[in-house]
């Protein structure tokens, strides 16, 4: 078949010549799609700029053959180039997306359209075949699926952490005071009912008394740990505050709180994922700063949310690396992506580390679910 670039120059007048230049100055000056022609049996007839960039022929390497070349073997083995053809002639054109081979072996992602073209009698002259890489839109929908999965999981993970914290609390706690209270009615019945030198035999039963009450607190922290409950009775602000004088309590270091935060509605994801931000931050201040003093600070106006945690401890110079068992902030910054916010960590040596999550609000499970049906 004839194209613009084979079409001898005899034969057509200055206004054909002046067009069929035009049209191969544009199809040349596109970088980003594949264009080119194929002859009616599938021969490449003709191949553009962008074509050599995205697939790696240069003319006269691809021009002749035939484009089954571009596809891999097991679409060869499926017959898809003979079947994509055959549709295009029938219904005037086809599309499709799926993976191509370049010259070098490697693959890509592909969308492609191909265009039957005819003459004036129907006749079929060849096709036009578009085809633009994919690739990184491919990559970038498969990391926001994954993203959207791992939110699930991770809404999964709480709700189940909840409620077995609602059932150490509520069941196991309860058993535990009424087994205390039960201990105590029958110690005092065995005091009234044994004779004074027997009574040293009851102190058992006290030390019984202390054990119950070491478990029962074993049981509240535990339950705490999974998800206290303040987090879902009273909110992230309540629940930050607990886990502040916790951290004092516990460690010896003075925390402060700023909480500027009382119209804060930002969801149960959004609650969720700065508690838990704020939990692994206090944690590796345990492990890792040695600071004598911790700041938390909470702001939010109605298009946004931030929460800082900055430690006066021993920090670490910037750009060093990551150790490959820093799980706590690679799950930090996790927990931000999967809501399409940020988590960004500052320090240099001497001068502690700050660390800062921020989320875009409102953020909810619907928005995580639509992502994922996407």
């Amino acid at each position: 078949m004839q194209t613009a670039e084979s079409t001898p120059w005899f034969g057509r007048n200055d206004s054909e010549i002046a067009i069929a230049d035009r049209y191969r100055l544009l199809i040349d000056a596109v970088h980003d799609y594949a264009i080119f022609m194929l002859e009616p049996g599938g021969l490449v007839a003709s191949w553009n700029l962008g074509a050599q960039r995205i697939k790696g022929y240069a003319p006269d390497e691809i021009v002749g053959r035939h484009f089954s070349v571009f596809y891999t073997p097991e679409d060869i083995a499926s017959d898809k180039p003979a079947r994509l053809l055959e549709t295009a002639a029938t219904d005037g054109r086809v599309e499709d997306e799926g993976w191509r081979v370049r010259k070098d072996g490697s693959r890509f992602w592909a969308d492609v359209v191909i265009t039957a073209i005819h003459d004036e009698s129907n006749a079929l002259l060849g096709y036009a075949k578009i085809t633009r890489d994919m690739t990184e839109r491919r990559r970038l929908d498969e990391l926001e699926h994954s993203h959207a999965v791992s939110a699930l999981v991770q809404q999964a993970r709480e709700n189940e952490q909840r409620r077995i914290a609602r059932e150490l609390h509520d069941d196991l706690g309860q058993r535990l005071v009424a087994l205390k209270m039960a201990l105590a009615q029958h110690q005092t019945e065995l005091g009234t009912a044994l004779a004074g030198p027997l009574r040293h035999t009851l102190t058992s039963l006290t030390e019984m008394a202390s054990q119950i009450d070491s478990l029962t607190m074993s049981v509240r922290r535990i339950a705490a740990d999974l998800r206290p409950s303040l987090l879902d009775d009273l909110g992230l602000e309540a629940a930050l505050e607990w886990l502040a004088h916790d951290f004092e309590r516990r460690c010896g270091v003075a925390v402060r709180c700023e909480l500027d935060a009382h119209a804060l509605e930002p969801g149960d994801f959004a609650t969720t994922a700065l508690f838990r931000v704020a939990q692994e931050a206090l944690t590796n201040v345990t492990r890792h700063a040695r600071a004598l003093n911790v700041a938390v600070r909470l702001s939010s106006d109605e298009h946004r949310c931030c929460l800082i945690i900055r430690d006066d401890g021993v920090g670490f110079a910037p750009g060093a690396a990551v150790r490959p068992d820093a799980f706590g902030l690679l799950g930090m910054r996790e927990r931000m992506v999967q809501l399409g916010g940020s988590l960004s960590v500052a320090s240099r040596p001497g001068a502690g580390v700050t660390i800062t999550a921020e989320l875009r609000l409102p953020v909810e499970p619907h928005q995580v679910k639509r992502r994922l049906q996407r």
